[in-house]
């Protein structure tokens, strides 16, 4: 009998062993087949004020891979920007998957239940730090107004050589003064110019491009990105934008008023920023494409293609960036154009990407 009572003991307590084995198994397996979140997607455009608006550009660092760089681009972002980020512009170098640089920007921004910015992605041919692989250019948004007249855009003022092996300062400073005389145009000074990035085709020798730039605009952002690694010709490319220092009688104007402007004086209380619109294929019925979906984003955001201030166009190729002059003032008759050849997209087969900045009527 004893006998018989330790054997169903043993039976029952085999059993209940056997079973909280199964449970542990059956969650142990639930929990490895559990499904990822999918990165959230960023929104085409944002609404901002640019009263409020400051610019801010990453330091560069070489500490691991892409995505632990980027990681701690955005890190450094959230420290240094003391509000909302809007807009981010990543150049990205190297062979590392510029969608990367997306899931993180969704990822994180996400975890610490933050507004999720537009982004404009762009591969560069080199950064100013071997092992750098990218660098952020951000607007945010701060608590109080900071550029009470509002803000000048400016575009990159190319200054070209046809032999790409031509040393790139002496075309620096053709550039900066092309850049000089339009911040003087525009009623601001050099004090007033928030960020500068300059686009160079070498980046051989970039000491003495920074002693040119950091000579006038020293409490300014500052950027340098190579454009491409194998350029057909020398090139240099400053951009920049300025607070205004004069009140302007309306939301928007240019400098000059008549023919090609070469500054966007933003007064409106709220402007719409985008993310980059690819275009995807290199024909220009491709193109045009890619001009219309950026069009049908500005006008889900209340805006359309004339409300377009200023408008930054990265193509990949001269045949495309001829195709690009042709159609931008069909899509984006009043917009100041910048426009500055790159090395690659976030897509293997696209020809251009454009971002733009819009008045909120």
């Amino acid at each position: 009998m004893r006998t018989k009572v330790i054997l169903v003991a043993a039976a029952a307590l085999c059993a209940l062993l056997a079973a909280v084995g199964a449970a542990a198994q059956k969650k142990k397996k639930d929990e490895i087949t559990q499904t990822l979140q999918l990165p959230k997607d960023l929104p085409a455009a944002v609404t901002g004020e640019p009263r409020h608006f400051t610019f801010h550009t990453t330091a560069l660092s070489a500490k691991g891979l892409l995505s632990a760089q980027v990681r701690e681009a955005l890190k450094s972002l959230a420290r240094d920007s003391g509000g909302p980020v809007l807009h981010i512009r990543a150049f990205v170098a190297g062979s590392g998957d510029l969608r990367r640089v997306r899931d993180l920007v969704s990822e994180i921004f996400t975890d610490h239940k933050q507004p999720l910015p537009a982004l404009s992605l762009v591969r560069a041919g080199g950064l100013p730090l071997e092992g750098a692989q990218v660098v952020l250019e951000a607007v945010a948004a701060a608590r109080k107004e900071v550029n009470p007249q509002g803000v000048v855009f400016l575009p990159a003022f190319p200054a070209l050589s046809e032999n790409p092996m031509d040393p790139v300062a002496p075309l620096a400073a053709r550039s900066l003064e092309q850049l000089r005389q339009a911040v003087k145009e525009s009623g601001s000074e050099a004090a007033d110019v928030l960020r500068v990035t300059c686009f160079l085709s070498s980046l051989d020798n970039l000491g003495d491009t920074r002693k040119l730039v950091e000579a006038e605009y020293s409490r300014a952002a500052l950027d340098y990105v190579q454009t491409q690694r194998t350029p057909a010709r020398a090139v240099a490319a400053c951009e920049a934008v300025a607070r205004l220092r004069t009140a302007v009688p309306s939301p928007v104007q240019y400098v000059p008023a008549t023919g090609e402007p070469h500054a966007a004086l933003i007064a409106a209380q709220h402007v719409v920023l985008t993310g980059t619109q690819v275009s995807y294929g290199y024909q220009e019925a491709d193109s045009r494409l890619a001009l219309e979906r950026l069009v049908k984003s500005l006008e889900s955001m209340g805006v359309s293609g004339r409300d377009v201030a200023f408008a930054r166009y990265y193509p990949l190729a001269e045949p495309i960036a001829a195709q690009v002059r042709k159609l931008r003032r069909e899509f984006l008759p009043s917009a100041v154009n910048s426009l500055v050849l790159f090395e690659g997209l976030s897509s293997m087969d696209a020809g251009f990407a454009v971002d733009a900045i819009a008045v909120k009527p």
